[in-house]
């Protein structure tokens, strides 16, 4: 039975996170982004483009990143979690229930339904529906991940993420299933609502503008530097494009442990939220930045135990110790690295 469920359901998703475009780790993107980091390496270097693109091969492919306890954990990380993640999936509500009961309700409370746009066409309300899905995708990515820097149990498990001390494309999938949970809750809400919006107020004239089957706006973005996000490569888009984009950049100061650098680029694709909401800090030219959550790591901060189990211990003493009379002395924070 176990072996049907490791070859029939467990393998087949393992090979789709490598297969499927819709999947940020899928090989055609992987592959453009050690082209995009060797060009960009060549182009930035001081020195021979070649001496460059070497260099950059060394921070995307080196032995130093790849083979690293850091990165090795991000592997197991993604084995176990695939595992974790298939036998609850089949608990969580789907999209389709969800969408049902969004349209339902505004059957009920606005009658007149797609007769307000009965006169906007298909290729209008796809373009639309694109952007529209693309943008609600990206704030509620970015108020999911505010709140887990935010809320103190919600850090806990976040802290499994920024324990990375080498940051490769797969460090994406180095999260707790705690937080795997609430942004598959994220994704089928986001989904939800932006079908049942589309399908009420126009009917079946709602289709997704697509690139082999996913949002040609997230495609666009997986394709120009999703996976360099979590690398070596600092590329920048300079200032004035890092106030409207996520760059790479960008994202690797959120992974820093530099207190200046600290609870800020929540964002995704998208910078606006960050620079709306006053967490924005734009890369500098001549910056470094060391990654992890202290600048010497426990011996086993990458060991699988600490990262599944050490997230509830720290909520547990957290609780103790609001009790009076249980305190169990005074403790070290350990939110310093966001």
């Amino acid at each position: 039975m176990i072996i049907d469920w490791v070859t029939q359901e467990y393998l087949p998703l393992l090979v789709d996170s490598f297969t499927n475009p819709q999947k940020r780790v899928s090989v055609g993107y992987l592959l453009v982004a050690i082209v995009v980091a060797l060009i960009w390496s060549a182009w930035v270097s001081k020195s021979s483009w070649r001496k460059g693109a070497s260099e950059g091969f060394k921070n995307i492919l080196g032995r130093a990143v790849i083979f690293s306890r850091s990165a090795r954990a991000d592997y197991k990380l993604l084995l176990v979690n695939q595992a974790i993640m298939l036998a609850m999936t089949p608990l969580f509500v789907t999209k389709l229930a969800v969408a049902t009961a969004l349209f339902m309700y505004m059957h009920e409370t606005i009658p007149a339904g797609s007769a307000f746009f009965g006169d906007v066409s298909v290729w209008t309300v796809s373009i639309i529906y694109t952007v529209f899905l693309f943008v609600l995708d990206d704030f509620s990515r970015f108020a999911v991940h505010y709140c887990l820097h935010r809320v103190p149990c919600l850090w806990a498990f976040h802290k499994t993420h920024h324990s990375a001390e080498t940051l490769t494309p797969f460090t994406v999938y180095r999260t707790h299933p705690i937080e795997g949970v609430l942004f598959s809750f994220r994704g089928i809400f986001v989904q939800a609502i932006s079908i049942s919006l589309f399908v009420f107020f126009f009917g079946d004239r709602v289709d997704l503008v697509s690139i082999y089957g996913v949002n040609a706006l997230l495609f666009i973005f997986n394709v120009t530097g999703a996976n360099l996000r979590h690398s070596h490569i600092r590329i920048r888009y300079g200032a004035g494009p890092e106030h409207i984009f996520m760059s790479p950049a960008q994202h690797q100061i959120h992974h820093s442990i530099a207190p200046e650098h600290h609870d800020r680029n929540f964002g995704a694709a998208l910078a606006i939220w960050d620079w709306l909401s006053g967490t924005l800090y734009i890369s500098k030219k001549e910056e470094t930045v060391s990654f992890g959550l202290e600048e010497t790591p426990e011996p086993n901060a990458h060991d699988l135990a600490t990262l599944y189990f050490a997230p509830f211990a720290e909520i547990f003493h957290s609780f103790v110790d609001r009790i009076p009379g249980l305190r169990s002395g005074e403790k070290k924070d350990v939110k310093h690295a966001i």
